[in-house]
């Protein structure tokens, strides 16, 4: 999920509109136009959209193809991958072991992995479990997200543990939230060790199958059937092109659900019910305390301005993003993976839920904004404010400036490819402490950098400027081609590596501006 998405998330909350008269609740025909249209605009290929109100499952619905190739129509129980949505599962099953006495919320993480280590003493021996979920370690965004995307690579959940001693602090522990994806599977593995079962078989088991979410999976790999699982879409020079579904990850808690409208509905329910559920309300899934307590801000987030949502406060609980609407309590989260994009509304005052699913990015991101708050604000009592129109409109021109941004850079190195290097003076191994070997090699004259860890990290290396060269990435289902800048010594030989994206919308988790490579 990349900056300009996150930004947009933020931001889109700020778009100023006077009107405030009450609106009618949308009806399913106004959904379908609403979503019709959103789709057409946005270039997404296919949508999945489920709403509960009052304890029952009002509407879910699919739109669209879940496959550009097979052109086959998505329904309301196709499988979409929920990406960061799978957060919340994470942060309740730790609630039920809470609820057991198998665990506290205090407890300090190097007491179940005594291999844990962070980046001084004092946080390695203070870091908790709910440290492990509120995005507050004092690490930058998405730090050693390389370790993970893209998919592919090598590194083992040793591996993890052991990174976060190499990365430098951008703020005090457990003042500022920097989204992160690491320290949630490392919360998956203390669910694995506390339970006794991986976390992919205690989602399974005492989650999905209790709450009949049939037709939902914590992991692709266990998604057997897959006939109705939609595929992920990226876009290319305004067309849309099918991708590769995205592999599992060490362990799925940060991202590795698969689910539907219809089965996230039920999900939205049991949270809107404090942890109840079954038809007379007679089941518990976690108790209502653990329930305040993952809808309690443990991390306090800028809060919005916009004058027409009147809100007076912003968080992060444990797996989800708190504030208020016009008076209401608002929980949710997004989710995204390459080509796959879903968003989780509820308004437990409202007793009202919105999930939207999609499978295209990064179109899916806007359509889902302006669905999810085009319905939310008719319950909410607000105008049409056309959000549709409104973020189609405001993020064209910014597109076009990020593109622009990319394209000029290739153009920059088209320009210079007469421009004589010596490649002996770039070529060799260099290491970073957390991502291992990278080699730079010759290819006939062509210049080459490959990763050893994350083999798609591997393409062809042009000159920029300077001592700088772009590298085109073989893996291209999302943009995160990337700068290479080389430190020489006096005889005019690389000795380091410092890397950015070149993209200004990359998306986060490739955190090229971590790596510190030296030459071996």
């Amino acid at each position: 999920m990349n900056r300009a998405y996150l930004k947009l998330i933020f931001i889109l909350l700020a778009v100023f509109t006077c009107c405030n008269v009450a609106n009618a609740q949308l009806s399913s025909v106004k959904i379908d136009s609403l979503v019709e249209n959103a789709m057409k605009k946005f270039n997404v290929a296919g949508v999945s959209v489920g709403i509960v109100k009052d304890g029952k499952i009002l509407y879910s619905k699919g739109y669209g193809v879940k496959s550009i190739v097979t052109k086959e129509k998505v329904d309301e129980n196709t499988q979409f991958a929920i990406g960061s949505n799978s957060k919340a599962f994470t942060t309740a099953s730790l609630s039920i072991l809470v609820d057991e006495g198998k665990l506290s919320w205090t407890d300090k993480v190097k007491d179940h992995i005594p291999e844990f280590k962070m980046y001084n003493d004092y946080v390695t021996e203070n870091f908790n479990i709910q440290d492990l979920l509120t995005h507050r370690s004092g690490l930058g965004l998405g730090v050693g997200d390389l370790m993970i995307f893209p998919n592919g690579s090598d590194f083992t959940i040793k591996d993890i543990y052991s990174s976060f001693q190499y990365f430098q602090p951008k703020t005090a522990f457990r003042t500022k939230f920097d989204y992160d994806n690491l320290l949630y599977i490392v919360a998956g593995e203390v669910i694995a060790k506390v339970s006794g079962m991986s976390w992919e078989e205690f989602v399974q088991s005492r989650i999905l199958k209790p709450l009949s979410m049939d037709r939902s999976y914590s992991s692709l790999a266990s998604l057997k059937d897959r006939s109705n699982l939609a595929m992920p879409h990226s876009e290319e020079d305004g067309r849309l092109k099918q991708i590769e579904s995205f592999g599992d990850q060490i362990n799925g808690a940060a991202g590795g659900i698969y689910s539907s409208s219809n089965d996230i509905c039920k999900w939205m329910l049991v949270h809107l019910n404090k942890g109840k559920y079954g038809e007379k309300l007679d089941k518990k899934l976690f108790s209502e305390a653990n329930h305040h307590e993952m809808w309690t801000i443990h991390t306090v987030i800028e809060t919005s301005r916009n004058p027409v949502y009147n809100s007076h406060f912003s968080g992060y609980g444990l797996g989800w993003f708190l504030d208020d609407k016009k008076g209401s309590f608002h929980v949710s989260h997004s989710g995204g993976l390459p080509g796959m994009l879903s968003f989780t509304n509820l308004y437990p005052d409202l007793n009202l839920g919105i999930i939207i699913l999609t499978n295209t990015a990064d179109g899916g991101a806007l359509l889902f904004s302006a669905i999810a708050n085009t319905i939310g604000d008719s319950y909410l009592g607000l105008a049409d404010r056309k959000w549709t129109d409104v973020i189609y409109e405001r993020t064209q021109a910014e597109k076009f400036d990020i593109n622009g941004v990319s394209k000029d850079v290739w153009k920059v190195v088209a320009a210079s490819s007469k421009q004589k290097i010596d490649p002996a003076s770039y070529v060799g191994i260099y290491a970073d402490k957390w991502f291992g070997k990278v080699e730079i090699f010759l290819k006939g004259k062509q210049l080459w950098f490959k990763s050893y860890r994350s083999p798609k990290l591997t393409g062809p290396m042009s000159f920029y400027k300077a001592n700088a060269f772009a590298i085109k990435w073989d893996y291209q289902d999302q943009n995160a081609d990337a700068f290479a800048v080389f430190s020489l010594d006096e005889e005019g030989k690389a000795q380091s590596i410092k890397m950015r994206g070149i993209s200004p919308s990359i998306d986060f988790s490739f955190d090229f501006q971590d790596l510190d490579l030296q030459r071996l």
